[in-house]
């Protein structure tokens, strides 16, 4: 229980509200709004829509960068086809401005969008979203690199085929999925990162005089460039067009089972050789896991239309949403982590009773395994897929609305060191028994399995990603990242974990070299992207008050937390050479 305005409300009745919300499925969600903000617009293209603005800011999905920063633009350009792709990097290009990429929702987290200063460009793909070929044939799609992870499931599936693998929220671009290495979770085939499954694609980068300043490359298969442009933050210029290797359409059996988290660390090395598409939720205060049984079935033997629309990412009523984060507040204004533990357990309770949104029919769930379609099981998020209501519903984390605001911080570790790195976790709950309860109110601790890659800024080793997302940081990030050699997600992290992160890509020379050939100038890089690559010697601690709360800096000293709050600069308890803000009572 706790007091507000003077009141004490139920948590549990609250969280129940919620759970009744989305399984009814009644609510109405306001769409999210275009990243880009400018307060002048001009020139339209022969289709009319908007080509060109100017005076602009970006921002990503949340509304915040990690250093919450606010980023600038003099101008916003809006393609419609290649040509004017071309021609807007051509017209960056002769003026000599930095460019950046932003792709419809803006869903990373990371500065990847931010040039350099304000007057630079930015290229928006929102209206770069068609299928330009499909050949059933040779199972291959063609598509537009602004066309979101929705739209490709479903035009895969009208030709009877699928993505194997793809990340579970459909509002990302194939261009940013291919930006920043984005996975879903299978160690099976190809793979769970969407870049491996590319045969080709088609980039716009700066040239010389004599090339018109732009220049169309086509990398296929068997060239090494095509290496560094699949997983390219950006850096090399603007994706054009993706072509995909895709399978016939099939079917999936999906079941969760609730265990002790007792052999997490052996279960986890096997676990995803034993299940295509499994992944894990662990909730380390609770000492359980949550195990998704998915695999393939065959279509033909095998009945059943289940549709998964996880509860997480559905439109929440924006009253409701002002509930939870004004809870969530005063709890930790309190450090009252008694009521944390309380909420995390309720929420994950609640989860688990409505199946996490899978159903069987796509109304009910009568019970597992519940099997479908990959276009209807493999990617959700119906909180984009509502009608305007003036913001009564939306997203949960929708910046318009007081609602969910939170961190994360997403690293692979190689399944080599997988065992050790979850022991540490373990002691650092055996330690501290609830210091871990914050991350139940995000679900836990999410466990997805990433093949190696020849991408150059790929997986390099067969590994688990984990994202943690939380309110506050704690242990895990410096323990991860330092003591087991952790690969950082491109796309969701603040800076403390891209600290030497470079130098741990065998082909980050390879990379870098192709990325002088592409854009010998640096037009698409940053202050910040050459930070993340090692060609900035500034470095990517931003030392200052607080920065190591914010995962700007690792603290050296106390001010770099909240002294006056009672954290204070100290040695991590499970790793020792780690420094952490920690509590002092």
């Amino acid at each position: 229980m706790d007091y507000f305005s003077g009141r004490i409300f139920s948590v549990t009745k609250i969280i129940w509200l919620i759970i009744f919300l989305m399984i009814m499925n009644t609510v109405k969600s306001s769409t999210p709004e275009d990243p880009i903000k400018c307060s002048s617009s001009s020139s339209s293209s022969s289709s009319g829509v908007l080509k060109k603005k100017s005076n602009c800011t970006i921002t990503n999905f949340i509304g915040a960068f990690p250093d919450r920063t606010t980023c600038r633009a003099a101008e916003a350009f809006y393609p419609t086809t290649e040509a004017e792709l071309v021609s807007t990097v051509a017209y960056a290009t002769l003026a000599k401005k930095k460019v950046k990429v932003v792709t419809r929702h803006s869903h990373s987290l990371t500065k990847l969008v931010c040039p350099d200063g304000d007057e630079g460009l930015v290229i928006s793909t929102k209206y770069l979203d068609r299928v330009l070929n499909v050949n059933a044939s040779a199972m291959t799609m063609t598509v537009e690199s602004g066309m979101m992870l929705r739209q490709l499931i479903e035009e895969a599936a009208k030709a009877n085929m699928a993505l194997p693998s793809s990340p579970y929220w459909w509002g990302l671009t194939v261009g940013g999925m291919l930006g920043t290495g984005a996975p879903g979770s299978s160690l099976w085939g190809l793979g769970s990162q969407v870049h491996d499954y590319v045969i080709q694609l088609r980039i716009v980068s700066p040239a010389g005089p004599g090339e018109g300043y732009a220049k169309v490359r086509t990398l296929e298969n068997g060239n090494p460039e095509l290496d560094a442009a699949k997983v390219s933050l950006g850096v090399l210029g603007v994706i054009s067009q993706v072509t995909l290797k895709l399978q016939p359409l099939f079917k999936r059996s999906v079941t969760y089972v609730t265990k002790s988290d007792s052999d997490i660390g052996d279960q986890a090395v096997r676990f995803g050789r034993e299940h295509e598409f499994g992944d894990i939720t662990w909730y380390p205060s609770q000492k359980q896991v949550i195990y998704r049984i998915d695999n393939r079935v065959d279509s033909s033997n095998t009945s059943g239309n289940g549709l998964y629309d996880f509860l997480g990412y559905r439109s929440l009523p924006s009253l409701v949403l002002l509930t939870i984060r004004t809870n969530e507040e005063t709890r930790e204004a309190l450090e009252d982590i008694n009521g944390k533990c309380i909420d995390g357990r309720l929420i994950s309770t609640t989860f688990r009773t409505a199946a996490y949104g899978l159903t069987n029919d796509g109304i009910l769930f009568t019970g597992y395994p519940v099997v479908g379609y990959q276009n209807r099981i493999q990617a959700l998020g119906t909180c984009l897929d509502s009608p305007e209501d003036l913001r009564i519903t939306t997203c949960p984390w929708d910046p318009r609305v007081k609602g969910i605001f939170y961190q994360v911080t997403t690293f692979s570790v190689a399944l080599s060191q997988v065992k050790s790195f979850i022991a540490d976790i373990q002691k650092l709950v055996t330690l501290e028994p609830k210091s871990l309860c914050g991350l139940d109110l995000y679900s836990g601790i999410f466990m997805r399995y990433v093949t190696t890659s020849s991408a150059f800024l790929g997986k390099q080793e067969d590994s688990i990603e984990f994202d943690f997302t939380y309110y506050r940081s704690k242990d895990p990030l410096q323990i991860a990242m330092f003591k087991y050699n952790g690969l950082p997600h491109w796309g969701k992290n603040r800076n403390v974990a891209f600290i030497g992160a470079i130098n741990k890509f065998e082909n980050a020379d390879k990379f870098l070299k192709i990325k002088q050939i592409y854009d010998p100038l640096g037009l698409f890089s940053s202050k910040w992207t050459d930070q993340v690559l090692g060609l900035n010697k500034d470095g990517l601690s931003i030392m200052k008050e607080g920065c190591a709360l914010e995962g700007l800096c690792i603290c050296s000293e106390d001010v770099h937390c909240a002294p006056k709050k009672g954290y204070f600069c100290r040695p991590g308890k499970v790793y020792g050479k780690a420094r952490v803000c920690a509590k002092q009572y």
